[in-house]
């Protein structure tokens, strides 16, 4: 591509987590300063599974500003050009028996868990969906990641997963493993492929989607496989730098 021409037909999407930064971390300068280069030559989208302000802490709180699309959510709470584009509840697609009921039973299985440590915030309710951490999301840094390396070896949020898969099954409920001490729970087809459902107003040529989690299982699985997407497996902020380096600047 030549001269700073953009190039309004393809739209690359990024994962938060793993992705544009370490794992709850800040983004840095320099990534942040290549995503704006990177808006010199394609369309730039993030889509993150947390809620906004999970990640305005960590893109900036003028991220809405300096992308064309802001999917918080999975794209459930969505921006674009800087302006609300839309906004889905769960309470109202679920019902408030079958939520209550589902609360319920996770708040009945966490009780049963030992942990080395329990902090608070068990269960997160977002706008589109639930998100339910054994250990607490507000455990520091360090309990993070004594809880993920746990759980690598005793598949923890995995066992969890499984027993809900069983217990609400026929309940239209999916589940996803993302990050490092949680999972999400949100009614089916509402994952990250719920923002391509937006996007396909603007007719984009190509769509590059950027995510760790790619695996199946994992928070960024879907969207990664799907038709819709050209995926890119990626493990680190800088090695999906590198990636984009690759595609639109060599």
């Amino acid at each position: 591509m030549s001269g700073n021409t953009v190039d309004t037909t393809t739209l690359c999407l990024f994962d938060v987590d793993g992705t544009l930064t370490a794992a709850r971390q800040a983004v840095t300068p320099d990534m942040a300063e290549f995503l704006e280069k990177l808006r010199t030559r394609v369309r730039v989208g993030v889509v993150g599974g947390s809620d906004l302000s999970k990640i305005q802490e960590q893109l900036g709180d003028d991220v809405i500003q300096k992308v064309d699309y802001l999917f918080a959510e999975n794209g459930l709470v969505a921006y674009k050009n800087g302006e609300l584009l839309s906004i889905q509840s769960i309470q109202a697609h679920m019902g408030e028996e079958l939520l209550q009921d589902f609360i319920n039973f996770c708040l009945n299985y966490l009780a049963g868990i030992k942990l080395p440590k329990k902090r608070g915030t068990f269960i997160e309710f977002r706008n589109g969906m639930l998100n339910v951490s054994p250990i607490g999301r507000s455990c520091t840094q360090e309990e993070r990641k004594e809880f993920y390396h746990l759980d690598q070896k005793e598949k923890i949020r995995e066992k969890f997963v499984s027993v809900l898969r069983e217990e609400f099954k026929g309940k239209g409920l999916s589940f996803s493993i993302g990050g490092e001490i949680s999972f999400d729970v949100f009614p089916d087809g509402w994952d990250k492929r719920y923002c391509l459902d937006i996007v396909a107003k603007d007719n984009y040529s190509t769509i590059h989607f950027f995510g760790d989690k790619t695996k199946p299982g994992g928070n960024d699985y879907e969207i990664y496989s799907d038709p819709r997407t050209v995926g890119h497996e990626v493990s680190s902020p800088e090695g999906t730098r590198r990636l984009c380096e690759q595609l639109f600047f060599s």
